[in-house]
């Protein structure tokens, strides 16, 4: 199993992703456009492609160029039937790379929250172990319409689209289910500043919030890692005429 991972941004820990991969012995690339590497030149070399998440919106190509062709490639790997993930900020280049519209500033969420299933949700393999409803960690402002054809998996009353898929195994999630105990305590060290300002008295209340919500979140998003990896496994066993 080879996986593509795309960066958006400096240290940007894979968490329960990581471990998902890891007991699957994937072989992980990574690519970090944001320092100028390249993007992967075609599909070739990589069985999936996750896009993780980062401070900028889908739409800053001004600052970050990159973006439009890191929508293409989204849009590729899934016309092959590869396994796709966007993460947070992956989810949102995901929808714009399906012309869906980018709603910049308009749901913000931070920390643990709920989000509930849809019906379609509720029958989709990514969260079927995760129950009707589960905590989960958030950090965005924006948010995106859902694309033309995509299923809706999940919502809240913040952010409609937590959750869609696309095709077989393209997944965005607007939600960090990556970010277990281990990645949100090191985001509150890093981000300490950026985090008081966008929610004051985060950090002093820190301590009672794990204790509430860190250890459901990340039974949900350990589940939902393996679930997805367990995409890219299927795909191999597919017949050779349904894998493009």
């Amino acid at each position: 199993m080879r996986v593509a991972i795309i960066e958006n941004m400096k240290n940007t820990p894979l968490g329960a992703l990581g471990i998902a991969l890891e007991e699957a012995g994937a072989q992980i690339e990574w690519f970090r456009p944001w320092s100028g590497e390249a993007l992967p030149k075609d599909t070739s070399s990589h069985d999936a492609l996750v896009v993780l998440g980062g401070e900028q919106s889908a739409r800053d190509d001004d600052t970050h160029p990159y973006l439009p062709e890191l929508a293409r490639l989204m849009r590729r790997f899934e016309s092959e039937n590869k396994s796709v993930l966007g993460i947070c900020l992956g989810s949102q280049i995901l929808a714009r790379a399906y012309e869906a519209e980018n709603l910049l500033g308009t749901a913000h969420e931070f920390g643990w929250k709920t989000v509930g299933l849809t019906d379609a949700g509720r029958r989709d393999p990514l969260l079927a172990d995760v129950g009707d409803e589960f905590t989960i960690f958030e950090w965005h402002g924006d948010t995106f319409t859902l694309p033309t054809g995509a299923t809706r998996l999940a919502a809240n009353g913040v952010t409609p689209n937590q959750a869609f898929r696309i095709g077989r195994a393209t997944y965005g999630t607007q939600f960090h289910f990556e970010a277990n105990a281990a990645v949100v305590d090191r985001w509150r060290v890093e981000f300490k500043e950026t985090i008081e300002r966008k929610e004051p008295g985060w950090l002093d209340r820190y301590p009672e919030l794990v204790a509430s919500h860190a250890a459901a979140a990340e039974a949900a998003g350990l589940a939902i890692a393996r679930a997805w990896v367990g995409t890219v496994e299927a795909q191999a066993e597919l017949p050779e005429a349904a894998r493009a």
